[in-house]
C-alpha cells in the first residue's frame, strides 16, 4: 500500500482471474483519510456511508479502474489527480522554541464545526487554521508538511479504492486480525509461493486453515491454468473469507479449484451418495428434476475429484493448518510426484522444528529446512526516507522439503494403481473358475503328503505356497 505521497494509482499487470474495472457485487477495500481501511460490498443503487467522511452513491464507482482517489461532493465522486512527490527545502528553522499550548490555535472546535456545516472545503478550513496558528512559522518544513497531513486526515472528504492484489489483501487481513491468517504476512506468503514453485499450469494440493489466504495466492498465480485441490474438514465447500476481497471471476476459478474433506480424501472410504433417481420412477415436477440433476452433478464432481487426487503426480503440497503437519504429509505423500515441493507454515517454531527432526532421516525427503522471514517497512520520500517506527513481531515459520524416490526402481502412484487394478482383475476370473461347489474344505492324506512343507524362517532356500484343493 502507498505510504505518504505519491500517485493515486499503482500500475500492475492485468490479471486474468479478476476484473480490472469495478463492477456491481465486488467487495472493495476503501482507504479513508485517517489511514484506516474498510471493506464494503458494492450493491446496485445503494448509498455507501463512510461516517464523518461523507457518503456517496455506489453506482458512481461502477466501471472505474481500481487505485484511484475520489473526493465526495454532494454524494457524487470527483476523481482527484495524482499527488506528485515534492522536494522539501530544509531551512534554519527549528522546533525548539515552539510551545504547543491551548492558546496556540485561536479557532475553537465550535467555530470549526460551523465552518464544516457551512459547506466550506477542507482545504479552506486547513488554510484558516494555518493562518491563525501562532507558532506555524516557527516550524521546520518537515513539521509543516506533517501538520497539513494531520489536518487533511481529519477534515478531508476523500477516499481511495485499493487494487485487490494479493499483497494488498493479505496486508489488510494481517493488520485486521493476524490470528485468522495464522501469522502469514505478505512476505511470508510470497516466500511460500516461491518455495512451492507455484506457476501457471501446475497441479497442487493445499490444506488451508488460514482463512483462504494460501488458496487465494495459488489461484492468483495459476491465472486460470492448472489445477488446485484443497483438503478441509467440512462436508460442504469451505468458506474462504480472503477470496471475497480478491473478486475472482467465477468462470476462471470454478474449473481450476476443487475441494475434498478428509473422509473423501481417503481411498478406503466409500462416499455415501444420495439417489439421483426419482422415487416413483418419474419426476413429479420441474423443481424435483432440477434438484436431482444438481445432486447428480455434485456427486459426479466428487467422484471425479477423488479419482484425480488418487491418480497423484501433483507438483506441490502447501500446508497452513492447525493439525499435525506430519500426519498430513504422511497421508498425502503418495499423491506427490518426484521432486515435488512440500511447504508447511506455522506460527510456532516448535511445530516446524519437530517436523524437520521427524523427516530428516527418512529416505523419501531431501533437504528439510526451516526459515523465518524478517520484514521492516520503509517510508520512501525525498529527504524523508527512514524505517517505520512500528513493525510486526513475526510472520511465522516456514518448513520446506523435496520429495524424492530413494529407490532407483521406484515408480509413481499411477503405476502402482494400474498394477493393483490389473492384479484384481486377473484374480477375479481365476477365483471363479476354481470354486466348483460351496461347502467346507476337505483335505485328504494324499494331499498332505504331496504338499511340500513351508520353509522355516531360518532357511535360506526359496519358499513355496501350500496348495489346497476344494472337493
Amino acid at each position: 500500500m502507498d505510504v505518504g505521497e505519491g500517485p493515486s494509482r499503482a500500475h500492475h499487470a492485468p490479471s486474468i482471474t479478476r476484473d480490472d474495472r469495478i463492477q456491481i457485487g465486488h467487495t472493495l477495500l476503501i482507504k479513508i483519510p485517517s489511514g484506516d481501511i474498510r471493506s464494503i460490498k458494492l450493491e446496485k443503487d445503494a448509498t455507501v456511508n463512510l461516517g464523518k467522511f461523507g457518503s456517496f452513491y455506489a453506482n458512481e464507482l461502477v466501471g472505474q479502474p481500481f487505485g484511484l482517489t475520489y473526493e465526495i461532493v454532494d454524494k457524487r465522486l470527483k476523481v482527484l489527480p495524482p499527488r506528485p512527490l515534492q522536494e522539501v527545502e530544509d531551512t534554519e528553522a527549528t522546533n525548539e522554541l515552539i510551545n504547543d499550548g491551548q492558546f496556540v490555535q485561536p479557532l475553537t472546535v465550535e467555530e470549526i464545526e460551523a465552518l464544516k456545516k457551512s459547506g466550506l472545503h477542507a482545504s479552506e478550513i486547513i488554510k484558516k487554521q494555518i493562518e491563525q496558528h501562532a507558532n506555524y512559522s516557527l516550524k521546520t518544513e518537515y513539521s509543516k508538511e506533517k501538520y497539513k497531513k494531520r489536518k487533511e486526515m481529519k477534515y478531508s472528504k476523500s477516499f481511495s479504492v485499493i487494487e485487490p492484489t494479493m499483497f494488498n489483501v493479505c496486508e489488510y487481513w494481517f493488520n485486521k486480525d493476524q490470528n485468522r491468517l495464522r501469522d502469514i504476512r505478505p512476505d511470508s506468503l510470497a516466500q511460500m509461493m516461491n518455495l512451492a514453485n507455484i506457476r501457471p499450469g501446475g497441479r497442487y494440493i493445499a490444506v488451508d486453515d488460514a482463512s483462504g489466504v494460501v488458496v487465494s495466492a495459488i489461484l492468483d498465480r495459476l491465472g486460470g491454468q492448472g489445477r488446485l485441490i484443497t483438503i478441509c474438514d467440512v462436508d460442504s465447500p469451505p468458506a474462504y473469507p480472503v477470496m471475497v476481497q480478491m473478486n475472482f471471476r467465477k468462470e476462471v476459478v470454478t474449473p481450476t479449484m476443487a475441494s475434498l474433506n478428509w473422509a473423501t480424501a481417503d481411498e478406503e472410504y466409500t462416499p455415501i451418495i444420495a439417489s439421483t433417481e426419482p422415487p416413483a420412477g418419474k419426476f413429479k415436477s420441474d423443481g424435483q428434476r432440477a434438484r436431482l440433476n444438481k445432486r447428480k452433478v455434485a456427486s459426479d464432481a466428487l467422484m471425479q475429484t477423488r479419482e484425480e487426487l488418487f491418480s497423484g503426480e501433483f507438483e506441490g503440497l502447501i500446508i497452513a493448518s492447525e493439525y499435525d503437519p506430519h500426519s498430513i504429509i504422511e497421508k498425502l505423500y503418495p499423491y506427490l510426484a518426484g521432486s515435488a515441493s512440500i511447504v508447511v507454515h506455522s506460527p510456532h517454531v516448535q511445530v516446524v522444528t519437530n517436523l524437520q527432526n521427524q523427516l530428516r532421516d527418512l529416505p523419501g525427503y531431501l533437504g528439510p529446512t526451516v526459515t523465518e522471514g524478517w520484514l521492516r517497512q520503509y517510508q520512501v520520500l525525498p529527504g524523508r526516507t527512514h524505517p517505520m517506527m512500528n513493525g510486526s513481531g513475526s510472520g511465522g515459520f516456514i518448513f520446506h522439503v523435496l520429495k524424492i524416490y530413494d529407490d532407483p526402481t521406484a515408480s509413481s502412484v499411477m503405476v502402482h494403481r494400474h498394477r493393483k487394478k490389473a492384479k484384481q482383475s486377473s484374480e477375479a476370473p481365476s477365483a471363479a473358475s476354481n470354486g466348483t461347489k460351496e461347502g467346507s474344505v476337505t483335505v485328504t492324506a494324499s494331499d498332505l503328503e504331496s504338499t511340500p512343507a513351508p520353509a522355516s524362517a531360518e532357511s535360506s532356500g526359496p519358499t513355496e505356497d501350500v496348495e489346497m484343493r476344494t472337493l
